[in-house]
């Protein structure tokens, strides 16, 4: 391995180039922080100046490969939980709203109709965990997770043990402001007695996703009746998701509580942002999976939106949450979020539309490779956020959270490493560059917090695949694309063979096996 860090090479710009390019703008993210005299290392989304728990346990996925100190920022919203479990949204030591916002002080914000708070903690957390491999943070830390899930099950505000479901008011998918019939005078970030409630598929979805994380970490630390537990409550979770929110083609938008009518919006056709999420997140099945996507598939090619990422699509009508600047194709209000297309792509990677995840990483780099800017959010006709039409009071062209979803569907999907448990100890191999026409590639990853990497390089002739496999130790399961209408004979490594067989996904065909590596091995698929 002549080259060290994480990098790709195949001769195709839109896919060497993209983790640098996502790089550099996830650097000029980079938050430094000091309270009560510790040191705390963030990374902040464009609109704003503080380290919130949402975006940054999103941007982890991006950041885990070169950045040292992923611990801090997880210590300190843990360090601020409440007793009841509660966890903020975010912490500044920066003057929010200038210029009537003057204060340097340090700063606590808990938006109280967000109920997805608790499960970004726990997913940041692990994806820390994975990366440093530091076993014993993370039982230090597993208190604070089960406090802040617990949270959620518990408080009235947060479950509805009707559906058994996590609940919350009346918002645009994940977002934090309620609608209240015109009932507050600007953004509505509070709870009160006209709170709508209702169901919203992403928050759940999240937690499903929490929930599994809990079972494994604590099936690693030996607690076995504890896994169990995790593990009843995400099968708990999901089954009810699927009962209550599935509509047969996508999740719906909002299932609501309380019985409110917003005139002019065709609910039932409101397709979210969350909804992609929730594939990756895992409580969809195969169909399911198909299904989401092909809708996206669909709009795409009704809309005039120059990419189908949208943050919901029809809007609402202009201005009914509060802020004329929520008019409709702006922000989230049917702004198209790259955020999105991340997701939509590794989705599209994972259950049978590779060459449509494709399209959307090459057509993101097309978006801002020629400019080098990258924004939370474009209007449909592909104008950036600005200062002037967001509701945040900063855009700047250096977006984070959608470029490391981005940076996820190419590395995890296309390239296809994934770290199964930690430090790439227990990994999924499952390159997909036969989709996007690429024969020959050179694969590197690396959490520079531990030193831990795997990587290979790809060899496509006409009758085998040759992958020359990179690891320390790592036991893998290789899920490997196969080119249309061949005929596997064998697949062997160092010379011995290797059981396997044929998964079949969609129309995508996968020769599925499983091999312990030790520094390097060469793996050889035969067909005819």
């Amino acid at each position: 391995m002549s080259d060290s860090g994480t990098y790709i090479k195949t001769g195709c710009k839109e896919f060497d180039q993209l983790y640098p390019l996502v790089k550099s703008f996830l650097e000029q993210d980079v938050m430094d922080v000091v309270i009560d005299g510790r040191s705390i290392r963030g990374y902040h989304a464009p609109d704003t100046k503080s380290i919130w728990i949402r975006d940054y346990s999103d941007m982890l996925r991006g950041v885990k490969y070169f950045e040292q100190d992923l611990k801090s920022t997880v210590e300190h919203f843990a360090d601020t939980q409440a007793r009841n479990g509660r966890i903020f949204d975010y912490f500044t030591t920066s003057p929010e709203k200038l210029p009537c916002e003057r204060e340097n002080w340090t700063k606590y914000v808990r938006v109280p109709v967000e109920a997805d708070v608790e499960f970004r903690f726990v997913k940041a957390a692990f994806l820390a965990w994975q990366a440093t491999g530091d076993d014993p943070w993370i039982q230090t830390l597993l208190p604070s997770l089960e406090k802040a899930l617990d949270y959620n099950l518990t408080h009235p505000w947060r479950f509805d043990e009707k559906t058994g479901l996590i609940k919350r008011p009346y918002t645009i998918d994940t977002w934090d402001f309620a609608y209240t019939a015109g009932r507050h005078d600007w953004l509505q970030f509070q709870i009160d007695d006209f709170t709508f409630w209702g169901i919203m598929h992403g928050d759940n979805s999240g937690y499903y996703e929490a929930f599994r994380i809990m079972e494994r970490l604590h099936r690693y630390l030996g607690a076995v009746d504890s896994a169990q537990l995790w593990r009843k409550r995400a099968q708990r979770i999901r089954s009810n998701l699927n009962q209550v929110c599935w509509n047969g083609r996508f999740y719906t938008h909002f299932y609501k509580l309380n019985p409110v009518e917003i005139p002019g919006v065709e609910e039932k056709l409101q397709l979210s942002l969350s909804n992609p999420m929730d594939i990756n997140r895992g409580v969809t099945d195969q169909e399911m999976a198909a299904s989401i996507i092909q809708e996206y598939q669909r709009r795409g090619q009704e809309s005039q939106a120059f990419a189908p990422w949208f943050s919901i699509d029809p809007p609402f009508p202009g201005g009914i949450f509060g802020d004329e600047k929520l008019k409709a194709g702006a922000y989230v209000n049917g702004g198209i979020l790259p955020l999105v297309g991340g997701e939509l792509a590794k989705a599209a990677f994972e259950h049978g539309f590779e060459e449509y995840g494709v399209e959307i990483l090459k057509a993101y780099f097309e978006l801002v490779a020629s400019s080098g800017e990258s924004y939370l959010w474009y209007f449909p006709d592909g104008t950036p956020a600005s200062k002037e039409t967001s509701t945040s009071p900063e855009a700047l062209p250096t977006d984070g959270w959608g470029s490391s979803a981005m940076l996820y569907a190419l590395l995890e999907g296309l390239a296809g490493i994934e770290d199964r448990h930690k430090m790439f100890e227990k990994s999924r191999i499952s390159p997909r560059w036969f989709a996007a026409g690429v024969g020959k590639a050179e694969v590197r990853v690396e959490y520079t917090s531990s030193g831990a990497t795997l990587g290979y390089d790809y060899f496509l002739y006409s009758d085998r695949l040759v992958l020359k496999m990179f690891a320390p130790q790592s036991h893998i399961q290789f899920h490997i694309l196969l080119p249309k209408d061949v005929h596997v004979r064998s697949v062997t490594m160092a010379g011995q063979s290797l059981k396997c067989q044929i998964c079949h996904i969609q129309q995508s065909r996968y020769c599925d096996f499983e091999a312990t590596v030790r520094g390097e091995a060469d793996i050889i698929l035969q067909w005819e």
